[in-house]
């Protein structure tokens, strides 16, 4: 069996093997698929052009959004291949460029989560200092040590799980290639593999989730001091969307990851995992930046000018 896989890749998995539910299911990935393209490329866009948007809170989403485009398109155009084709195969090696670029793009953006809630909180509660503090320097490192760190995090834990031998199936129980699916069809020890997963997942989810929940602790706590009722209202309307978005992230991302390997299969853990792989790169255009009047004014006067010279 261990011959065979290799020779003849895994086999994905669909949310139902109805032929209508697969159209279905095709059409609104590829929807969110879409949404999410347009809605990050245009944040990319107005970001790199409008200099009045060269800050490091715009720098940070400009990232945020390339992510974005890179983590959706690793699972949902294979996704919807499968559903509409009779062809469930993905070779090894794609399975293995799949789960390295979710891990990657997966930690990455937690890391990224984690500077914006940071530089939140240096604009509203240092205001003074926060020029010296959040620089361009400061930013471009904090950012290049993400990447960085991004790659050898993604690198072990693919490294460590194509090293395992492959002969229960070839049936992954998803419908992309990720570690703890494939746990399940190896005929190796995989304890090592389940508490390296483990202790990792919990270090970064907890220890960044800290960090994001004491950011916005303090950001709450100096809020309320702001005397007019209207600017509370909206610092709040702004933070709440954004811990939502993160706890979903994170919380799914954490009940795949930290919960033991089991053989069964459940529709379950397919559904859950939609909410850490397509969910934030579609929701935090809209989060983040679509809520946001200086982009929505920056993308005005893009368009203007591209009307105004479509006419010329």
């Amino acid at each position: 069996m261990l011959n065979t896989t290799m020779e003849n890749g895994f086999l994905l998995t669909r949310f139902s093997d109805v032929w209508q539910y697969r159209i279905l299911h095709a059409t609104l990935l590829l929807l969110v698929y879409l949404a999410t393209l347009m809605g990050n490329f245009l944040i990319v866009t107005v970001t790199t052009l409008n200099k009045k948007l060269h800050t490091p809170m715009y720098f940070f989403l400009r990232n945020l959004s390339f992510l974005d485009i890179c983590y959706i398109s690793v699972t949902v155009p294979k996704a919807c291949v499968t559903f509409l084709t009779e062809s469930r195969t993905i070779s090894v090696a794609g399975c293995a460029i799949q789960i390295f670029m979710v891990f990657f793009c997966a930690f990455v953006e937690v890391m990224l989560l984690t500077s914006m809630a940071h530089d939140r909180y240096v604009a509203i509660c240092q205001p003074l200092h926060y020029p010296m503090i959040m620089n361009t320097r400061t930013c471009a490192q904090m950012t290049l040590a993400s990447v960085l760190s991004g790659l050898a995090f993604s690198g072990f834990h693919t490294g460590n799980t194509f090293q395992l031998h492959f002969c229960q199936s070839n049936v992954v129980d998803q419908f992309f290639c990720d570690a703890p699916s494939l746990l399940k069809l190896s005929c190796s020890d995989t304890f090592s593999n389940e508490i390296s997963s483990f202790i990792s997942t919990a270090l970064i989810v907890g220890s960044c989730f800290a960090f994001i929940t004491r950011s916005y602790v303090y950001i709450f706590s100096t809020v309320l001091k702001f005397p007019n009722r209207g600017e509370r209202g909206k610092a709040f309307s702004t933070c709440v969307p954004h811990i939502l978005v993160v706890s979903v992230f994170l919380g799914s991302g954490a009940a795949v990851y930290m919960k033991p390997i089991s053989t069964s299969r459940t529709i379950r853990d397919m559904i859950i995992s939609v909410f850490y792989s397509i969910i934030p790169p579609f929701l935090n255009p809209i989060i983040y930046s679509l809520r946001n009047k200086q982009i929505v004014e920056a993308m005005k006067k893009i368009m203007k000018r591209m009307l105004y010279s479509g006419k010329k």
